[in-house]
């Protein structure tokens, strides 16, 4: 539930204005909370400047209080930033990722926004059993690869450059063939991202892309990984989810092995100003 701290309170109003469902009426010049209709988005938690506000379901620990030097980012550093990001293929494989940085990235997926705060993103870390998973995704390609190159279903001419790949990629696998992993690029570690609105797992996802890259990290969303596990039965029972688990992305992390001097060219924006 969220709670009012009336000792703390002085109904000021500021929560009632900031709630998007009116869940929060000023009585007695204090604030009362409709649990029945709050989806508890802890805006009143933030907003409120006496620390009045807390909830019995969340860890109230986690709470920090706004600090500008803490938090506050210069917003050309912050673009510059996000332009500099690069999907990384070359992955130093001497170097493992360490667990703290995985769930500090997942910390930064657990933060994004959610609708209707909702929180409905989960998280699936492969590290110690990595190659197994390789081993099963390679197999399913290869499968789907054959099949493509057999079938005349005219949906499926646009992935037999993928297929012909595909059945690369598995054989230079069974012959252990030095330097050809195109699938984890000798990475050692992986997060799949799940939930039942693509939306929200793919902000989550955004968000620990940036946060890798700020641990020193380079990351690739795997869309061959998420294709695989979505066709494979015995993918999914690795990963120990049910049908009814919807993976959206696949994040392969792994400190880059290559080093980028610039940024790149991008089209204009297309943007409608009415």
């Amino acid at each position: 539930m969220m709670l009012v701290n009336e000792e703390k309170c002085v109904g000021c109003g500021l929560c009632v204005k900031d709630c998007l469902l009116g869940c929060i009426k000023i009585k007695e010049n204090k604030a009362k909370i409709r649990n029945l209709t709050c989806f508890k988005c802890g805006h009143c938690i933030a907003i409120c400047p006496k620390n009045a506000v807390y909830s019995d379901e969340y860890d109230m620990g986690e709470v920090k209080e706004y600090i500008e030097d803490n938090f506050k980012i210069n917003s050309e550093n912050l673009l510059n930033f996000m332009k500099f990001r690069r999907t990384t293929r070359q992955f130093d494989v001497s170097k493992e990722v360490e667990v703290e940085k995985i769930e500090k990235i997942i910390e930064a997926g657990r933060y994004a926004p959610t609708s209707s705060n909702m929180q409905n993103v989960s998280y699936i870390v492969v590290k110690e059993n990595i190659q197994k998973l390789r081993g099963l995704a390679l197999e399913t390609l290869n499968k789907l690869g054959e099949n493509i190159l057999k079938s005349d279903n005219l949906e499926h001419k646009k992935y037999k450059a993928y297929a012909k790949m595909w059945m690369k990629m598995y054989n230079d696998f069974k012959s252990n063939k030095e330097n050809s992993d195109k699938l984890l690029f000798n990475s050692s570690s992986l997060i799949f991202v799940l939930s039942d609105s693509d939306v929200n797992a793919s902000l989550a996802s955004s968000n620990m892309e940036l946060m890798a890259n700020s641990l020193g990290l380079g990351a690739l969303y795997s869309g061959f990984l998420v294709f695989a596990a979505k066709n494979s039965q015995e993918i999914r029972e690795f990963l120990g989810i049910s049908d009814s688990n919807k993976i959206v992305t696949c994040m392969i992390l792994g400190y880059p092995s290559v080093k980028y001097f610039r940024t790149v060219p991008r089209n204009g924006a297309n943007i409608i100003w009415k």
